[in-house]
């Protein structure tokens, strides 16, 4: 089952990823960005989402929370959003890990991202001044034969309901407002976004994205 899904480029990946050395006295080390990105707490979703992202994405949540439960995770979100099941593996990885977990949206963050976007910890949930936030109901085609069609519906039916109560959830919007919004493509501005609760803050332009980016000393308390 796929969300709204834009394939920009068929370019692999691991063919545009920049390498960013690092010179330790007389040792130079490459990594590559995300790598680096890494080391700093800091995890990337810039893809639609399907199982091979999820695992990456998971793996990280996880490695984070074992390295140090007490230090806060800031996540960006860029993401047309894609596969449910694949999205919902992140959601509930974020919600069982101990660190407080920054969300920012920059470019978009549609369908599951949207979800993932929300679902970090209250008070610290951001969208960048011109990124765009999408919400909808789930997509899926079906065929076969009637019996199985009639499962396959009721499937999406129970997924859809999931997704309302986890957006209501987070943004705090009656359920029944959720149902109403996401029947069709419900677009946001960043600053319509943090009105509808799933974002609390819209960055300044010039603020400096490390301002909000406190990567030194302990987090508080987790807030869910």
């Amino acid at each position: 089952m796929d969300a709204f899904r834009t394939f920009a480029s068929t370019t692999p990946l691991s063919n545009i990823v920049p390498m960013v050395i690092e010179n330790t006295g007389r040792v130079e080390r490459a990594f590559d960005i995300y790598s680096l990105l890494l080391r700093e707490r800091i995890v990337f979703l810039g893809t639609p989402i399907d199982d091979q992202v999820a695992n990456v994405i998971v793996a990280q949540l996880l490695y984070l929370d074992r390295e140090d439960p007490d230090k806060d995770i800031h996540m960006y979100v860029n993401s047309p959003g894609g596969h449910i099941h694949a999205g919902l593996a992140i959601y509930d990885t974020m919600q069982a890990i101990r660190p407080n977990i920054h969300t920012y949206c920059l470019g978009m963050a549609a369908s599951f991202g949207a979800v993932l976007l929300c679902s970090g910890t209250k008070g610290m949930r951001y969208a960048l001044p011109n990124a765009e936030v999408m919400i909808h109901q789930p997509l899926g085609g079906i065929s076969g034969q009637a019996v199985d069609m009639e499962i396959e519906a009721r499937r999406i039916l129970r997924l859809r309901e999931l997704l309302n109560a986890i957006l209501a959830k987070h943004t705090g919007q009656p359920i029944e407002r959720i149902r109403v919004d996401s029947d069709r493509n419900f677009w946001l501005t960043g600053e319509q976004a943090r009105e509808y609760g799933l974002v609390d803050e819209v960055l300044p332009a010039r603020r400096g994205l490390n301002e909000p980016l406190s990567l030194n000393g302990k987090s508080e308390a987790r807030n869910n």
